[in-house]
C-alpha cells in the first residue's frame, strides 16, 4: 500500500476542491505561459465571455499588459489593482463570480532559468494561478516549519518574482489539527499571502462549522478515476486510508473548504488583501485575519436586521485599526449595492491616537482627512459631500473628541441627504465616552440614522456605567486565549517583588519629615531615597533579563506612580547610569562568559510625560524606542495604551492601576516578538487583589456569550426531584403570561418597565434553556413533555432583548459616570527589592475556555452508563460544588484550571476510545455501549476481538430483522422474545461464550432497551 504524502493528503484535498466547484486539468494536456503560468487557452476564453465586448486583440493586449506588471518591485500591487477592477475590461466578474473559470491542477512547474519549484496544488482562476496549496503528511520532519524554510527561501529568489507578484493566497498543512501549545507552529493549516521573504502563517477557525459543508457536491465517480489515473494512484481507490482523508473534516480539507467555497474565495480577494507601507517605507503585503473576516461578516448581518450600533470585544493586539480598514472597503460596495454613500468617520479620544490612525490608514492607501475643532465637524455633518479628495480614493474622517469636551452647543443636522450613510468606528469604546459630556449627544443628534460600531479589547462591565449600554450589544467577540492560541499575544508572567526592612522607610519618613496625607505619600515615592534603590533593583533585572534570553534588543517601560517620580527616575539615570557603569548586583551572578557583555546593559531612557518637550519630542522618543534606540521609556499616564512596540518584554508596575485600565496597561508587553513566549510585568504595586478583582469581572461578562452560563455550570447535575422542582418554578413566573403565543407574549412583556420584574421573567426562561439541555443529559425524557422548550427558546429571546432595552433606557436616564481611577498607597513598597516569584497571569476567558471545553467533553459522551464516565462526572461534580465558581480567587482559578485540565483530557482520552470501539460497529452507538458493559465485570471472554466477532454476528441478525418488519418495535414483549432467542443462538450456540441464564437476560434486556429507545428517539 502506497501510504506518502500525495496519497494521504494531496489527492484528497484535489478530490475535495473538486466538490467545491473547482474541474481538475491534466498538464499533459494543457498549455501554459511559462513566463506567467497563466493558461493562456483558458485565460482567453474566460476574459472574452465575462468581457462581451471585448475583441481578442484587446484580450491579447491585456495580457501583454498583466505580464508587464507582474515584472514590478511591488508585490504585485499593480496586478492586484487590476484584478479586482471592476471596469471593462475585467480579470474577475465579481458581480457573478460563478461566471468565472475554476481549475485545480497539480505539480504545476514555477521555473526561471535553472531555478524551479513545484507546488502541489494550484488553483486557476480564468486561467490565472492565483492560489497554491503546499501538503506535507502528518508528523514530517520539522513540521509545518520546513515549508516556511523553504517558501522563504523561494521568495527571496527574484527569478520567481512574477509568480509571487501573480499569487494572491497561500495554504501550508501538514494535515494535522493545531497544537495551541506550540511556540512555533508545528502541525496543523495554515493561510497567508505573499511576500518578498517569509510570510506571516495565519491559523483559521471557522465561526459557523456547522455552515462548512453546505456546498459541497457529490464526488463524480468518472472525475474521480480520471484524478487517481492523471497522478498515477489508481491502486489506492479501495484503501480505507484513503477514504478517510477524503472525508471534509480532514484540516487541510476543512481550510480548503473556509477559504476556497466560492462564496468565500470572492470576499476574500476583494476585500481581504491590503498593501501596507512599513515603519521604514518596506511595502507589505497582508491578509484579514479570521476574526477580522468574522467581525466583518457579522456587521452586515446586523446592518441586515436593521441594527445600528454595537461593539466589536477583540483582545488587544488583534488589528483593529486594520478591521476599520478593511470594513471601509466592504461596506462602500456594501452600501453602493442599496445605492446608498457611504461616509466613514474613525472616532478616538486622544491626540497620539488621532495621529497613529491616521498613519496606519494613510499607509493601507486610505484618503485620511482629519477634524479638529466643533466647528469644522459641524460643517462636515451638514455637508452632503462624502469625499475630500478629488482623485476617487476611499477616504475616512478621523475626529479627535478631545476637541468636543468643552463644547455644550448640540450639532444638530435635520436635513441630512438621505442617500449618504455614515459609518463611525469609535475607537476604544471603554473610556471618554461620557453619556453626561457633549460628544455623543452631538454625534447622535448629528445623524440618528448613522450607524455606530465600537471598538475595544476591554469593554466597560462595572456596575455603573457599561460600554453596552451605551454602544450597542456585542457584534464579534475574539478573546485572549483564541489570541494566544493563534499566535497574535503572549502569556504574561507576573514577577513578584518583596520589600524588605520596613524601619528604613519610617526613617526616611522622619528625615523628610512627610506621610501626611495621599498627595504627601506621592512625594515619599518620588524622593530619591525611594527611587534610587527601585531603579537600580530594574536596571539590574532588566540587564539579567537580556542575559537570560540572549537578546540585547527587547526594551523596558516604567509605569511610575506618579508624574514625579518618573521625572525623579529618569533624572537619577540620566546622572548616575548614563555615564558608569550599573551597580554590582548584590547577588552572586551565574555565569554567562562573553555575554554579559556592554551591548545587555540599558544605556538611554527617555521619558514620556505630557509636559515635558513638544509634541514632535515625544514622537521622536517612542519612534526611537520601537526602533530599539532607547533601551527604557519612563511613564505615568502616557502610553498606557494604544502603545503597540513588539520589542516591549518587560513592564515594571509601580502603582495600582484599576479595571479595564489595567489590562490595558499590562498587555503592552503582549505583542508577540522574535520567539518569546511570555511578557514579563515586574510587580511592585501588589496588582493581585485588583488583577482578580478585574478578571473576575470579566469573567461575568464572558457569560453572556452563551447567555446565563453560569447557572449552566453551577446546575451541571441535578436530580430528577431538582429539575421538577424548577419547571415548576418556571411555570409560576410565567403562569399571568401567554406562553403559546410569542406575538402576545412579545406585547405583554413591552408593557412591564420595572427591570426587577423584567429579570425575573428572563432568568426564568434563560433557566428553562439550561433545563430542556440537563433533562437531556440526564436522560429523564419523560420531562420534556412538561414545558414547550422550543417555544419558550423565542420567548427567552425576546425576554432579553426586552430586559436589555430596559437596561439602556435606565443608563441612558441616569447617564452614570465611570468611576474615577484611585492611587492606592504603596506601603509594602520600601528601599530594597526582591524577586520572591513568578506566576503567569492567566486572564478569564483561558478558565472560561476550559470549562466550555470540560463540559462539553463530557456532556458529548454517548456511554454516560461507563463508570469511567461517572467517576469523571462526580469529580467534577465535587469541584463544582467546593465554592461557586463565580466567587473564587485567583488561586483557585489556578487550582481549578489544573483539575479541569486533568478531567479534560481523561473525558477526551476516554471519547477518543470510545470513539474507536464505535467506529468498529460501524458507529453503532448501542453496540459500543453493549460492548463495554460485557468487558466490565464478569466478562463473556478474555477475548475482545472474540467478544467483537459475536456482537457484530448478533448485529447483523438482530439489525435485519428490525429491517425485515419495522413494525416489530411497537410490540415490546415480541422484540424481547426474538431478541433472547438472537442472543443465545448467536453468543452461545455460534461463537461459544461463557453465557448464564442471568446474562442472557441481562444482556436481553439491555440490547431491547436500546432499540427502543433509538425507535422512541430517546438514544442518549
Amino acid at each position: 500500500m502506497i501510504f506518502n504524502e500525495d496519497t494521504r493528503v494531496k489527492i484528497p484535498t484535489i478530490l475535495h476542491l473538486v466538490r467545491l466547484g473547482y474541474e481538475y486539468i491534466s498538464l499533459k494536456d494543457n498549455e501554459w505561459d511559462s513566463e506567467t503560468n497563466i493558461f493562456k487557452s483558458i485565460f482567453d476564453e474566460s476574459i472574452s465571455r465575462i468581457n462581451p465586448e471585448i475583441e481578442q486583440r484587446d484580450v491579447n493586449r491585456l495580457f501583454e499588459e498583466i505580464s508587464l506588471d507582474l515584472e514590478n518591485e511591488d508585490l504585485g500591487r499593480a496586478f492586484y489593482h487590476e484584478l479586482i477592477n471592476r471596469n471593462s475590461p475585467r480579470l474577475i466578474d465579481f458581480e457573478d463570480f460563478n461566471n468565472n473559470s475554476f481549475h485545480v491542477v497539480t505539480e504545476l512547474p514555477y521555473e526561471k532559468d535553472d531555478d524551479n519549484f513545484r507546488p502541489d496544488i494550484i488553483l486557476l482562476i480564468n486561467g490565472m494561478p492565483l492560489v497554491f496549496i503546499e501538503v506535507k503528511k502528518p508528523n514530517n520532519k520539522d513540521g509545518i516549519q520546513a515549508e516556511h524554510k523553504r517558501i522563504d527561501r523561494r521568495f527571496r529568489n527574484k527569478k520567481f518574482r512574477k509568480f509571487v507578484n501573480l499569487t494572491q493566497l497561500m495554504v501550508f498543512s501538514n494535515n494535522m489539527e493545531y497544537d495551541d501549545d506550540e511556540l512555533e507552529p508545528i502541525q496543523g493549516a495554515f493561510y497567508s499571502t505573499t511576500s518578498y521573504g517569509k510570510p506571516a502563517f495565519n491559523y483559521f477557525r471557522e465561526d459557523q462549522v456547522s455552515d462548512l459543508n453546505v456546498n459541497l457536491s457529490v464526488l463524480d465517480p468518472n472525475v474521480e478515476d480520471f484524478v487517481l489515473k492523471d497522478t498515477n494512484y489508481v491502486g489506492i481507490k479501495g484503501t480505507q486510508e484513503y477514504q478517510v482523508n477524503k472525508h471534509p473534516d480532514r484540516p487541510t480539507n476543512r481550510i480548503c473548504t473556509s477559504l476556497f467555497q466560492k462564496d468565500r474565495l470572492a470576499f476574500l480577494l476583494q476585500y481581504a488583501i491590503a498593501y501596507v507601507e512599513g515603519e521604514r517605507g518596506v511595502l507589505e503585503k497582508h491578509v484579514m485575519r479570521y476574526p477580522q473576516i468574522f467581525a466583518t461578516k457579522a456587521i452586515e448581518r446586523e446592518l441586515e436586521e436593521g441594527v445600528k450600533k454595537g461593539i466589536i470585544w477583540h483582545t488587544q493586539g488583534s488589528g483593529k485599526t486594520a478591521l476599520s480598514y478593511y470594513n471601509v472597503r466592504y461596506l462602500t460596495d456594501y452600501f453602493q449595492q442599496k445605492q446608498v454613500i457611504p461616509k466613514f468617520y474613525f472616532i478616538v479620544d486622544r491626540i497620539d491616537l488621532a495621529d497613529q490612525a491616521s498613519k496606519e490608514f494613510r499607509h493601507r492607501g486610505l484618503i485620511v482627512h482629519t477634524i479638529n475643532s466643533r466647528d469644522q465637524f459641524a460643517q462636515d455633518i451638514k455637508s452632503t459631500t462624502v469625499l475630500h479628495n478629488a482623485s476617487g480614493k476611499p477616504e475616512i474622517t478621523v475626529v479627535n473628541i478631545q476637541k468636543f469636551k468643552d463644547d455644550r452647543d448640540v450639532v444638530r443636522n435635520s436635513d441630512y441627504n438621505l442617500n449618504i450613510q455614515r459609518v463611525y468606528f469609535m475607537d476604544e469604546v471603554h473610556r471618554s465616552y461620557n453619556p453626561k459630556g457633549s460628544f455623543l449627544a452631538n454625534l447622535n443628534e448629528s445623524d440618528q440614522n448613522a450607524i455606530k460600531i465600537g471598538l475595544t479589547g476591554t469593554p466597560l462591565i462595572g456596575d455603573n456605567l457599561k460600554s453596552t449600554a451605551l454602544f450597542g450589544g456585542y457584534i464579534h467577540k475574539y478573546y485572549y486565549n483564541a489570541s494566544i492560541a493563534d499566535g497574535y499575544t503572549l502569556r504574561l508572567i507576573r514577577e513578584e517583588i518583596e520589600t524588605n526592612y520596613k524601619l528604613a522607610l519610617e526613617k526616611t519618613l522622619e528625615e523628610i519629615e512627610l506621610l501626611k496625607g495621599d498627595s504627601d505619600r506621592k512625594q515619599v515615592y518620588a524622593h530619591h531615597k525611594f527611587v534610587e534603590p527601585m531603579l537600580e533593583y530594574i536596571l539590574k533585572d532588566f540587564e539579567k533579563a537580556r542575559i537570560t534570553h540572549d537578546d540585547p534588543s527587547i526594551g523596558g517601560m516604567v509605569i511610575c506612580d506618579s508624574a514625579d517620580q518618573a521625572k525623579m527616575m529618569h533624572k537619577i539615570f540620566e546622572d548616575k547610569y548614563t555615564q558608569s557603569e550599573l551597580p554590582i548586583a548584590a547577588e552572586p551572578e551565574p555565569s554567562y562568559g562573553d555575554k554579559r557583555s556592554a551591548s545587555y546593559k540599558p544605556k538611554t531612557a527617555a521619558l514620556i510625560l505630557h509636559d515635558i518637550g513638544t509634541k514632535s519630542d515625544r514622537e521622536k522618543w517612542v519612534k526611537e524606542f520601537k526602533a530599539g534606540n532607547i533601551d527604557f521609556i519612563f511613564v505615568f499616564n502616557m502610553l498606557l495604551t494604544g502603545f503597540d512596540a513588539k520589542r516591549l518584554k518587560k513592564l515594571y508596575l509601580g502603582r495600582v492601576i484599576k479595571a479595564h485600565n489595567l489590562l490595558q496597561a499590562l498587555t503592552r508587553v503582549n505583542r508577540t516578538y522574535k520567539n518569546y513566549r511570555y511578557g514579563y510585568v515586574v510587580d511592585f504595586a501588589d496588582i493581585k487583589k485588583e488583577f482578580d478583582k478585574t478578571n473576575q469581572q470579566y469573567w461575568n461578562e464572558l457569560q453572556t456569550e452563551l447567555g446565563d452560563e453560569m447557572d449552566s455550570y453551577s446546575n451541571l447535575f441535578k436530580t430528577q426531584e431538582e429539575i421538577e422542582l424548577e419547571i415548576q418554578e418556571v411555570k409560576e413566573v410565567l403562569f399571568h403570561f401567554d406562553t403559546n403565543n410569542a406575538e402576545n407574549f412579545s406585547k405583554q412583556i413591552n408593557e412591564i418597565s420595572d427591570r426587577g420584574k423584567m429579570l425575573e421573567i428572563t432568568r426564568a426562561l434563560n433557566n428553562a434553556k439550561s433545563l430542556y439541555n440537563l433533562i437531556r443529559l440526564s436522560g429523564n425524557y419523560e420531562l420534556l413533555e412538561q414545558l414547550d422548550f422550543q417555544k419558550l427558546t423565542i420567548l427567552s429571546r425576546e425576554a432579553n432583548n426586552r430586559l436589555a432595552k430596559i437596561n439602556l433606557k435606565e443608563s441612558m436616564e441616569e447617564g452614570l459616570e465611570s468611576t474615577s481611577l484611585l492611587n492606592v498607597a504603596l506601603e509594602d513598597v520600601l528601599f530594597s527589592f526582591t524577586k520572591v516569584r513568578e506566576e503567569e497571569m492567566l486572564l478569564a476567558d483561558e478558565y472560561k475556555e476550559i470549562l466550555r471545553k470540560t463540559r462539553e467533553g463530557l456532556a458529548g459522551n454517548f456511554d454516560q452508563g461507563d463508570p469511567e464516565f461517572i467517576s469523571l462526572k462526580e469529580e467534577l461534580e465535587r469541584l463544582f460544588k467546593k465554592k461557586k465558581l463565580n466567587e473564587i480567587t485567583k488561586e483557585q482559578m489556578e487550582e481549578n484550571i489544573k483539575a479541569l485540565e486533568k478531567i479534560y483530557a481523561a473525558a477526551k482520552e476516554l471519547e477518543r476510545k470510545n470513539q474507536l470501539l464505535k467506529a468498529k460497529y460501524a458507529n453503532d452507538a448501542k453496540y459500543a455501549r453493549l460492548h463495554k458493559r460485557l468487558s466490565e465485570k464478569d466478562p463473556l471472554t478474555d477475548s475482545e476481538t472474540k467478544l467483537f466477532e459475536a456482537l457484530q454476528s448478533l448485529k447483523e441478525k438482530a439489525d435485519q430483522q428490525v429491517l425485515s418488519n419495522s413494525n416489530m418495535l411497537e410490540n415490546e414483549s415480541f422484540v424481547e422474545k426474538m431478541m433472547m432467542r438472537l442472543v443465545i443462538q448467536e453468543l452461545k450456540n455460534k461463537h461459544q461464550l461463557n453465557l448464564n441464564l442471568e446474562k442472557s437476560r441481562q444482556i436481553n434486556s439491555l440490547l431491547v432497551k436500546e432499540y427502543l429507545d433509538e425507535y422512541h428517539g430517546r438514544a442518549a
